[in-house]
């Protein structure tokens, strides 16, 4: 408890207590408080201020004045010593006025007898620790007995400051410089210094503190310094460390290793004998250099990392691993692991004994035996766990505790390893294995955890007298990525035999709109506008071009539809797509269109890109029935980010990034799987065809692309299309496809433009022989009727084995052949073949409901693909013609 003192020179002082005379108004704050601790505590002294004592010759003067005034008053006489008196007591009353006031103010002070307290200068003079007290000057103000007698002090007059003392010791000295530093400004400081030759000892142990004295505001013009010998205490802290020094040193070579580890891993103390073991760096422990699972070997970590116990309790576990040095062998060793929970049950640093079980194994076979057991206990790539009838875990391998460390808790029940809908099968089968039976079918489960986990459990019984404790042994085998994979195969499957089904289906309907359309162009043909069954025609067409555009749509899923891929920009296209996108959603949703800079080129079909975004757009505007907002945007990806994406079945390579986010209601995760399925919709009757969606997924597929959907229920979905990124040859950089468009006709201004002159119709009648090879007898037929009556010779076949043997018939003389591609016997492409065997130059058509691409494969190896031409049905009268028109012509 800090006091302060009126300290002053006098003769009552004893003999040991040194000081200079202060002036009046000196006040030296003390304290009896715990020194070693610096602290300062308030004041309790209430005594007056101290002073110097009171003069009896100022007395005596100040009575002879007034003695004197008054004799030489008696001497003037009566008659004449009012002024004089008046003048006197005005003088007086003038001094006492003013005295009054200086008193009030403090610039005069009353002397006292001496005012300090004599039991706080007795615990000061009589203090352990030596107290010095200085000015700013540093002069000495005070000192106690005990500080004379550390530094050795002869008498009053031998009094020196701190840094005076020690001024030959230049360790001393530096530390002195550092705390009167902080004296000068006005903190405390303290310093543990070794002194030579103190007090006639070889070495002494200083503590030396400084700290200012003055108010709050740190208003200080006294510094206190305290100096205490430590030396014992230094003596006692050295003895410890050699004691601990002694103690690791037996630790550290001890015949058996020890180490500790923390929850997170990280080793903080390794031992000498585990270090050579392990061929280890001891530099590295303790510095987060060394963790656990580089000692461990295999999936050992997880059984030390996931103990569980109650708040507060000590758990001491016995465990058999394998660990590893640092050159990759591996080390049996028994452990005894010891970790201590706090009260939050948070594990803190493990005490771990580890004997070496490498030594003696080969003198041993029972040993031997134990170490391989255990090595393929811990090592085995299946987790296995022994538990009780209730399903309470016994023992554990490393891999069970890798992957369900959720089970090792309190409860440690392995029903705590699967999801709750998957629990009664597996404590089914662990009854069954209880009660003793052989074979229990294995049980596929999910698994408990953050993600879609799957495991397969297998369940088998113990021997019968150890069923109490342990009732059954269970394996499990993880599956989530076979899962996947078979999830991955059956939905590729799906859609592979949905697109063949719809191929199938489209090729069988194309036949048939051909023959509608041929039969159609030739009703019309016999029929004047003016006829009353004209419109009907009309509308018979007009239902058969519909009926194709789905057909169109069911040959864009399955794949098998015919593409005219170019290089294009997708900025630039879908620019040109803004106008349409904007009419198409109406005016309740807001288009934005954002592209990424330097759009790399893709090589794509141009209508069918544009077909892929208006059906996403039309979705997007149908999931916004009361407005919202529509964002289209475009980025280059490269194959690193497409690598941190993470796309199931997305390669790593570069892509451009198509993206059509809208607001709108989104897609319900039960439905997700379904979206690309044709014929799927959500829309009311009669709103959609279902074929949306699906003709998406099949044309971007069909690109070499791929495309996913992002939805979140409620708050809109995003579909992501990755197109494959093309870099152009030497011959498509020097083609058109790259060049500036063309600047658009200027109109003179002198006149008005002129409306050109109507274009003369086609002429599509020629001459020469056509083989025409059909199996479809009505379309065939039909067929040949339109080219008979262009002027052409035709030669019908049903198949390709008809058409070889009327070509052999005719002595190859044939100028086209019209052939479709799926046929019984022999196929277009066997067919083709053939007929190139007898004639190299022959001219070839092949008409199909499947695309191109889909018979490309099957055609002879380095054909000219200019020696034949594709028409896709359903076809015209006016395409038929046509293309026989141009091909014949080339």
């Amino acid at each position: 408890m800090s006091k302060t003192l009126a300290l002053k020179a006098s003769a009552e002082a004893p003999r040991d207590l040194v000081a200079s005379r202060p002036p009046p108004d000196l006040k030296l704050a003390m304290a009896t408080q715990d020194l070693s601790e610096g602290q300062r505590p308030p004041a309790v002294d209430r005594s007056p201020s101290g002073g110097r004592g009171g003069s009896i010759g100022m007395v005596l003067l100040v009575a002879l004045v007034l003695v004197g005034a008054a004799v030489g008053l008696l001497l003037v006489g009566r008659g004449s010593t009012g002024p004089y008196i008046l003048a006197l007591l005005a003088f007086l009353a003038m001094a006492g006025v003013f005295s009054l006031f200086a008193l009030a103010t403090g610039i005069l002070r009353v002397a006292g007898a001496d005012t300090g307290h004599p039991m706080l200068k007795a615990v000061v003079d009589e203090a352990a620790d030596g107290l010095l007290v200085t000015d700013h000057r540093g002069r000495v103000i005070y000192a106690n007995a005990a500080y004379l007698d550390l530094i050795d002090a002869a008498n009053s007059d031998d009094v020196r400051p701190v840094e005076r003392v020690f001024i030959g010791d230049p360790d001393v000295s530096e530390a002195v410089y550092r705390l009167l530093k902080a004296a000068r400004e006005g903190r405390k400081a303290q310093e543990e210094v070794r002194v030579a030759g103190l007090k006639g000892k070889a070495v002494n142990w200083l503590r030396l503190r400084v700290r200012p004295l003055g108010d709050a505001r740190g208003n200080s013009k006294l510094t206190l310094w305290t100096v205490a010998d430590v030396t014992r205490d230094r003596e006692r802290q050295e003895n410890i460390f050699q004691e601990l020094q002694h103690a690791i040193d037996y630790l550290d070579h001890a015949p058996a290793g020890f180490f500790s580890v923390d929850g997170n891993g990280d080793i903080g103390y390794l031992n000498a004998t585990l270090a050579t073991w392990l061929d280890h760096d001891l530099a590295q422990v303790g510095s987060g250099g060394l963790k656990l699972a580089d000692i461990v070997s295999g999936n050992g970590a997880s059984l030390l990392t996931t103990l569980a116990a109650a708040p507060g309790e000590v758990k001491t576990e016995v465990m058999d691993i394998d660990f590893k040095t640092r050159g990759g062998r591996t080390l049996p060793v028994r452990l005894f692991h010891k970790v201590a929970f706090g009260a939050d049950g948070a594990p803190g640093a493990s005490r771990t004994l580890v004997l070496n079980r490498a030594r003696g194994e080969t003198t041993d076979p029972q040993r031997t035996a134990e170490v391989r057991f255990m090595r393929f206990f811990q090592s085995t790539p299946m987790a296995i766990a022994t538990v009780d009838k209730a399903g309470k875990i016994s023992r554990t391998n490393a891999l069970f505790a890798r992957m369900f460390p959720g089970a090792l808790g309190d409860g440690r029940s392995i029903l705590a390893a699967v999801s709750e809908r998957d629990r009664a099968p597996l404590e089914s089968a662990i009854r069954e294995a209880a009660a003793g039976q052989s074979e229990v079918a294995p049980v596929d489960a999910g698994l408990s955890g953050g993600g879609e986990r799957y495991g397969r459990f297998y369940v088998s019984p113990v021997e019968e007298e150890e069923r109490d404790s342990e009732a059954a042994i269970v394996y499990v085998l993880e599956t989530t990525g076979q899962r996947s994979l078979e999830n991955q195969v059956n939905q590729r499957a799906r859609m592979e035999s949905v697109g063949q089904l719809a191929g199938g289906i489209a090729h069988d309907f194309n036949n048939v709109l051909s023959a509608i359309m041929m039969a159609t162009d030739f009703l019309l043909n016999a029929h004047k506008p003016t006829d009353p069954s004209f419109q009907d025609i009309m509308q018979i067409k007009q239902n058969a071009n519909r009926a194709a555009s789905l057909v169109r749509q069911l040959l864009a899923f399955s794949r098998r539809q015919t593409l005219r891929p170019q290089v294009l920009d997708l900025g630039e296209r879908l620019e040109d797509l803004r106008i349409m996108l904007s009419r198409l959603i109406g005016e309740k949703v807001v288009l934005e269109v954002k592209h990424g800079r330097d759009l790399w080129l893709v090589k794509a079909d141009i209508s069918q890109f544009e077909q892929v975004i208006v059906n996403l757009a039309v979705n997007a505007r149908d999931a916004m029935p009361n407005g919202g907002k529509l964002n289209v945007r475009t980025a280059n990806i490269d194959a690193a980010e497409a690598v941190r994406m993470n796309h199931k079945g997305m390669p790593a390579a570069d892509y451009v990034l198509v993206e059509v986010a809208d607001n709108g209601t989104g897609i319900p995760p039960d439905i997700i799987d379904k979206i690309f399925d044709p014929f799927f919709s959500t829309k009311d009757v009669g709103k959609g065809t279902g074929l949306g969606l699906s003709t998406v997924y099949g044309i971007v597929k069909q690109t070499g692309g791929f495309i996913y959907p992002d939805p979140e229920l409620g708050r809109g979905a995003i579909f992501r299309i990755f197109l494959p990124r093309h870099v152009p040859d030497a011959a498509e950089e020097a083609s058109d496809i790259l060049e500036p468009l063309p600047a658009p006709p200027t109109v003179p201004a002198a006149r008005a433009p002129q409306v050109p002159p109507p274009q003369p119709a086609a002429d599509l009648t020629g001459q020469g022989t056509i083989l025409l090879v059909e199996d479809e007898e009505g379309l065939r037929a039909l067929n040949a009727r339109g080219l008979i009556s262009r002027g052409y010779s035709v030669l019908e076949a049903g198949n390709g084995v008809e058409a070889m043997e009327i070509f052999e018939q005719h002595d190859g003389r044939v100028d086209l052949v019209v052939s479709d591609v799926v046929m019984p016997e022999m196929d277009g492409p066997t067919l083709l073949k053939e007929l190139r065997k007898r004639n190299p130059a022959l001219k070839i058509i092949f008409v199909s409901g499947y695309a191109e691409e889909a018979f490309a494969k099957n055609l002879p190896e380095n054909d000219d693909r200019k020696q034949f031409s594709f028409l896709a049905k359903p076809f015209t009268l006016k395409q038929l013609v046509g293309a026989v028109k141009e091909t014949m012509s080339e």
